[in-house]
């Protein structure tokens, strides 16, 4: 696997009538936020930008990366409804959430 693809894609859902877009590594991050509305790029934006540029000069990790731009889908409302979820569910107990997680 390129140290630029993401072990996850982040899924975008543009709402509906729109397919669910998949972004699977670095590179396709900048792409989606390069296309971003001027208008609309203000402080989580500019994060996940930085933290793309940083990943592709191999400064940063493509999962660290990949946090940030997930940060900025679910900000701007862009995230698909099942990765907003935690892990196994809403009925799954938080503190075994955590543990996942570290």
């Amino acid at each position: 696997m390129d140290r630029l693809h993401f072990f996850t894609p982040v899924r975008i859902a543009r709402g509906q009538g729109h397919p669910v877009e998949e972004i699977d590594s670095v590179p396709e991050a900048m792409v989606f936020l390069r296309k971003w509305p001027t208008g609309r790029r203000g402080p989580v934006y500019q994060c996940a930008l930085n933290c793309c540029a940083a990943a592709m000069s191999g400064k940063m990790s493509a999962e660290e990366a990949r946090k940030a731009f997930t940060g900025f889908a679910r900000i701007t409302r862009l995230l698909d409804d099942d990765m907003a979820l935690p892990l196994g569910g809403p009925s799954m107990d938080t503190d075994n959430v955590y543990a996942l997680r570290r």
